[in-house]
């Protein structure tokens, strides 16, 4: 789950929020959905600008430079950059990973050691379901520490071929024709650019999502192996060669479309809160200094605090936004594993699904649409087969 991580959206997708639950998937959602209005912006209105300060010259934005240079880089130092990005997603992603290990696990509802009992707010006897520290450790108690990053390799292929692909659809399909939202324009204008940005991310989004998506696949059937301490999926292309043989082309992508839903609506849900909210309730003429005129040092200033609480916006937004689009993640990465011939994916520990929405529909009457979207404070559920003594 993090910022180049397909299926970490956006804690990233903030790392300290997969921990507060709103989903692995955050790491691409995150930072496609702040693309949008993280951009380089027009200067201020000119009632705000100080007489004794001109107004600067407007330069082309860093990212119209950078797409007429070809994509993540400029010249010579574009293919450096890309490897840049690659290099750190995959830094990220090996960090965050027994984060998403255990997430998954709990996904698949398995709870090998029993919950303690505790109590709440008011004082009430709780039953707690272990948290991702105790999941964590009675795993390195059973397959040692190097247990903790199973399926970490076609992970890594994954959001590596996620960063090559964007990179890729940016030279291919450059933004540079695509405005930026100006503090001049009015409503209709500006929201007319969100869409029209929020559809260009939402393209590279998707595609993405494709082109990684059989990788993601092999990535969950490793790891949640542990439940049934199978080896069925051992390796990349052998079990590329498993899957073809079992379940046809088709097997490559089980729970693409509840993953593709949910960037979807992460993304639109997420701009265009974030734009009526900074449209209508952010004030530009918030300044750093009295009278918003700014100073010598820093003519500019007075529209700082602005952009500041814009910024913060988007990340509130993405945070709400990834905790409403959470049951997508989870009814994906269900999918994604059901009726593998793996233990995890049959009964006792799920149904056969027919198709993803019978897989969402179980999980509605059984209440458990949110299951492990918490790794810390995880309340035993009224239909658990758990009771106080």
């Amino acid at each position: 789950m993090g910022a180049l991580d397909p299926e970490v959206a956006p804690w990233a997708r903030g790392g300290a929020a997969g921990m507060a639950g709103a989903g692995a998937g955050a790491g691409a959602r995150g930072g496609a959905a702040a693309g949008v209005e993280a951009r380089a912006r027009d200067p201020p209105p000119a009632h705000r600008v100080h007489p004794r300060h001109p107004r600067p010259a407007a330069q082309p934005s860093a990212r119209r430079m950078d797409a007429a240079s070809g994509g993540l880089g400029s010249g010579d130092n574009a293919p450096t950059t890309e490897a840049l990005f690659v290099a750190l997603g995959a830094g990220v992603t090996a960090l965050s990973h027994p984060l998403l290990y255990v997430k998954l696990l709990i996904q698949v509802g398995h709870e090998p050691m029993p919950p303690t009992i505790g109590t709440n707010v008011l004082g009430r006897k709780v039953l707690y379901l272990p948290s991702f520290f105790t999941y964590a450790k009675y795993i390195v108690q059973v397959d040692g520490k190097i247990g903790l990053f199973r399926g970490l390799s076609p992970r890594l292929m994954s959001n590596a071929l996620s960063t090559v692909t964007r990179g890729s659809m940016k030279k291919v399909f450059p933004p540079d024709e695509i405005e930026q939202v100006s503090n001049k324009d009015d409503m209709k204008t500006s929201l007319k650019k969100v869409v029209k940005e929020t559809s260009y991310e939402m393209m590279m989004q998707c595609v993405s999502r494709m082109l990684a998506h059989p990788l993601h696949v092999i990535s969950m059937r490793c790891m949640v192996q542990f439940v049934g301490r199978e080896a069925k999926y051992s390796g990349v292309l052998s079990s590329i060669g498993k899957i073809f043989k079992e379940e046809g082309l088709l097997g490559f992508f089980v729970g693409l479309i509840p993953h593709l839903l949910g960037d979807v609506v992460f993304l639109w849900g997420c701009n265009l809160l974030a734009h009526f909210i900074n449209a209508y309730l952010v004030d530009d003429s918030v300044s750093d200094t009295p009278g918003g005129l700014g100073n010598d040092q820093n003519p500019g200033s007075q529209f700082s605090q602005a952009l500041a609480i814009r910024s913060y916006t988007k990340f509130v937004m993405g945070i709400a936004v990834s905790m409403l689009t959470y049951p997508f993640l989870l009814v994906g990465d269900l999918m994604a594993v059901n009726n593998c011939g793996l233990q995890a994916g049959l009964p006792p520990y799920s149904p056969v699904f027919k198709s993803w929405i019978h897989c969402w529909k179980y999980l509605s009457v059984q209440g458990q649409l949110f299951r492990g979207s918490s790794l810390l404070f995880r309340r035993v559920s009224s239909g658990s087969c758990f009771a106080l003594e």
